[in-house]
């Protein structure tokens, strides 16, 4: 996997067994807390790993910090960083850090998968099920609780969703048959979905099914979006059709998540062969949407309805 698609990740083959997969991602706090800040920010730059299929394997810390801010907050970020490490089962080797007004955190992270059994993120079929592994909507709650429109117990079901690793659903998933992978991040639902997509395919979703965090839909009925979100509208909400119109769903497609679920495209036997298992997890897997041939040329990519 290289620069000739918008994979997760780069795979390197070692040996016809094994390939190394390497990816990094960091960004500013999105949440006041340091510590989870630490949390969120690992468990966002670990999920590519999980997206293509592989385990993780090391980790190093990127680490950007004011010289004359208090060190202890840092000691939080890096503490609640190298507990997920821990957690995905990977060993945090050291890192580099700078100096810089704005903090910043994340990971470098190296994987491992056997080259035969790489997820790429567009390699759908006409017939697919579209699989969801966690809810939506953890950008519009986060932003509306820094503005105080939105309760504490909304906003840690939030921070539940971006601190649950995508390790337990990728064990299970890896299991079964699947045709392409990806994980939900900046460019929301509709951007990664339609990424997965290519020219070739379409995808006809219906709304009743998608998992919301329960605080979202409110938050979006009263227009307490993101400056991300109307980024996304403005790139892809031409390739979108709502029928009908629902204001509230469509800000929940574009919707940026941090550290959101992954989105698999299967078989729908090779669902039911992993179905019962699911309800184990975390977060129960939504059935959303289905992919089809595309419709035409002129026609919206995604359907909703």
């Amino acid at each position: 996997m290289g620069y000739d698609s918008s994979d997760d990740a780069a795979v390197y083959r070692l040996s016809e067994s094994q390939a190394i997969i390497q990816t990094l991602d960091f960004f500013p706090p999105m949440v006041e807390d340091p510590y989870l800040f630490g949390q969120i920010a690992a468990t966002n730059a670990l999920s590519d790993v999980w997206a293509m299929g592989g385990e993780v394997l090391t980790a190093m810390n990127i680490v950007a910090y004011p010289d004359r801010q208090d060190l202890s907050a840092l000691g939080e970020i890096l503490r609640g960083g190298a507990e997920k490490v821990q957690e995905a089962g990977g060993i945090l080797c050291g890192g580099h850090s700078i100096h810089d007004p704005i903090p910043k955190y994340g990971l470098s992270v190296t994987g491992l998968v056997h080259p035969d059994r790489i997820f790429t993120n567009n390699a759908v079929e006409a017939g697919d099920v579209l699989m969801l592994t966690k809810p939506l909507g953890s950008g519009i709650i986060s932003t509306a609780y820094s503005a105080g429109e939105t309760t504490e117990e909304a906003f840690l079901q939030a921070v539940r969703s971006m601190t649950t690793l995508n390790k337990y659903a990728s064990d299970l998933f890896r299991t079964a048959t699947v045709h392409a992978c990806t994980d939900i991040t900046g460019f929301g639902l509709a951007g990664h979905l339609l990424e997965m997509l290519g020219e070739r395919f379409g995808a006809v979703l219906e709304k009743r099914r998608l998992p919301i965090l329960p605080e979202a839909r409110r938050c979006a009925q009263e227009f307490l979006v993101t400056a991300g979100g109307q980024k996304n509208r403005n790139v892809f909400s031409g390739h979108i059709t709502f029928a009908p119109k629902d204001f509230v769903i469509e800000e929940l497609m574009f919707d940026p998540q941090t550290s959101g679920g992954l989105l698999y495209a299967m078989p729908e036997d090779a669902w039911r062969s992993i179905e019962a298992q699911a309800v184990h997890l975390p977060f129960v897997p939504a059935l959303i949407g289905r992919v089809v041939e595309q419709f035409s040329q002129e026609a919206s990519r995604i359907v909703v309805i």
